[in-house]
């Protein structure tokens, strides 16, 4: 089965199994942003998905 690129595009998954996801909005738009809305966007989150190991091997393989 193929993995979902799309999807596997914006996560990754760390030497411990943790799931990290970009902060989402931060693509265009930003010239009107304050610096430090920008800085707090640019922090990369861990992701809290209910995500079986299925779904793992899917989607991030």
């Amino acid at each position: 089965m193929k993995s979902n690129k799309s999807f596997s595009k914006r996560l990754r998954v760390t030497k411990k199994g943790k799931i990290i996801a970009r902060v989402p909005g931060h693509n265009h738009f930003n010239a009107k942003r304050s610096g430090g809305e920008k800085q707090h966007k640019n922090r990369s989150v861990t992701f809290h998905g209910i995500m079986t190991a299925a779904d793992k091997s899917r989607f991030l393989s």
